[in-house]
């Protein structure tokens, strides 16, 4: 009885690992939700879509963008930590979330327990740009303008301890200068302020800041990238500006659940592979001043790690929080 028993429980078990075999080596069968946790518009979203578009074309059963903005990213990336591990839940992460390790007394979810690295995608560079009417066309006039404000000056980011903040930061300690900062839920938003004259200066990624420069609603000042931006050619960066070897760039990735099969992995790995060498995807990174990465699932969690040690510092340093 007990051996006929411990075979039926051998048997349900053996036919439940068959069956997931068997659905894992017909991965996806589905369409694959990418959860964007930013606003529609800004730079994740942008390159997160044209990615997600050469995934679809490559995997038949497609994949869809699916935005949940808020709490610098930590809503979304909850939602993904708790969502079923079985691939069809995919997160495209930036650097904020390495940030928010260091902004946040606690945070619902582990950044290296809770995810399954999957692939560093691409780096996105920014870029200082001001409101039309701010007097200064390079970055001596601005830092002489905004040092005359006596720290009245209005700068804009999405969000307190993101890319921007930090990077702002950066700038204005490196130049012995102030300036009060107005966080946003999104790009969109700050660049609304900008425009409409709230703020006097950003740092935007190039991806998103390409349609308002070709427009003339903002003016660039430099690229933080050591060298020039190929969007945007005419533009120098701070490094060839006079300040010697600054560079802060955003980059992103992707993760899944953790306990997702390694099977999964390896073929999200391998099809995001694939996907940032289309030429029609370059040419739009391009475009957006995007640079296509790429890395094995075991290399960018290597990397999350060491950029959570470089920035951790940073934001301890400046006693920034969140909270």
């Amino acid at each position: 009885m007990i051996r006929k028993a411990l075979w039926t429980i051998f048997a349900t078990w053996a036919a439940v690992l068959s069956e997931q075999a068997a659905a894992q080596a017909d991965y996806p069968i589905r369409a694959i939700r990418l959860v964007v946790p930013f606003a529609p518009g800004g730079s994740a979203d942008l390159v997160a879509r044209v990615l997600a578009q050469k995934l679809g074309e490559q995997m038949p059963a497609g994949m869809l963008v699916e935005n949940r903005a808020g709490a610098n990213m930590n809503i979304g990336a909850d939602y993904v930590a708790k969502a079923s591990p079985d691939g069809y839940t995919v997160l495209y992460n930036t650097s904020n979330m390495i940030f928010n390790i260091s902004m946040y007394a606690t945070l619902p979810y582990d950044v290296f327990r809770d995810f399954a690295p999957i692939t560093l995608t691409a780096a996105v560079p920014q870029v200082l740009v001001v409101n039309p009417s701010v007097p200064a066309s390079n970055l001596q006039q601005l830092v002489a303008y905004i040092r005359s404000q006596n720290g009245k000056t209005n700068y804009a980011s999405v969000g307190v301890g993101a890319i921007s903040h930090l990077t702002t930061v950066l700038f204005l300690n490196a130049n012995k200068a102030s300036a009060l900062h107005i966080p946003y839920t999104g790009s969109p938003q700050a660049y609304a302020d900008l425009i409409g004259g709230r703020t006097q200066f950003y740092f935007a990624t190039v991806a998103s800041a390409v349609p308002f420069l070709k427009d003339n609603r903002v003016r660039a000042i430099a690229v933080t990238s050591l060298d020039r931006s190929k969007a945007l050619p005419d533009v120098p960066s701070l490094n060839e500006a006079g300040m010697s070897k600054f560079e802060a760039t955003s980059w992103q990735g992707m993760l899944a659940p953790a306990k997702t099969p390694p099977a999964v992995i390896t073929k999200l790995n391998a099809e995001t592979l694939k996907a940032l060498k289309n030429p029609d995807l370059l040419k739009q990174f391009d475009f957006y001043g995007t640079v296509p990465l790429g890395s094995t699932p075991t290399e960018y969690g290597e990397y999350m790690k060491s950029e959570n040690v470089k920035w951790g510092k940073i934001i301890r340093d400046e006693r920034i929080s969140a909270e």
